[in-house]
């Protein structure tokens, strides 16, 4: 079973936002401004793919 790049970095983009949410302890302190920039290029790289770019 083959999986290409791009499913391979949403996952890991997707993990990476649910690890930078400020509802862990280990994050609290950050505040949201992780969580925005890794949403924002999440969502930039969905757009991309849905139009055909990646």
């Amino acid at each position: 079973m083959s999986m290409s790049i791009s499913t391979i970095i949403f996952t890991i983009l997707f993990l990476m936002l649910l690890g930078v949410l400020p509802v862990w302890s280990h994050s609290r302190q950050w505040g949201y401004a992780p969580t925005q920039v890794v949403g924002l290029v999440l969502i930039i790289l969905l757009v991309l793919a849905l139009i055909g770019i990646i």
